[in-house]
C-alpha cells in the first residue's frame, strides 16, 4: 500500500512541471528563417500548427439511420 502512495506521489509532483517558453539548448540556435522572411520567427510562433494541419472538426450528428454507400475499396481478400 505505501509503494502505491509512494508512485501516485512521484506521478503528482512529475505532473507538476514548470512551464516556460522553450529554448535552444546551450549552443545551439533555433532553425534558419524560412525564405521570404526578414525575421527569425520565435519558438512558440515555430510550434503553432497551420490551420490544413489541425483542422476544425464539424459535428454532423445522423438525425436517423441512413443506407452506407457503395465503397469502392471494400474488395475481397485475394486468393
Amino acid at each position: 500500500m505505501r509503494k502505491i502512495h509512494a508512485i501516485l506521489l512521484l506521478m503528482a509532483l512529475a505532473a507538476c512541471g514548470q512551464k516556460t517558453d522553450l529554448l535552444p539548448q546551450a549552443g545551439d540556435r533555433l532553425p534558419v528563417a524560412p525564405y521570404g522572411l526578414e525575421e527569425q520567427p520565435s519558438s512558440s510562433a515555430l510550434l503553432d500548427l497551420p490551420p490544413q494541419a489541425a483542422p476544425g472538426r464539424t459535428v454532423e450528428l445522423r438525425k436517423r439511420s441512413e443506407e452506407r454507400e457503395d465503397d469502392p475499396f471494400d474488395l475481397p481478400p485475394p486468393e
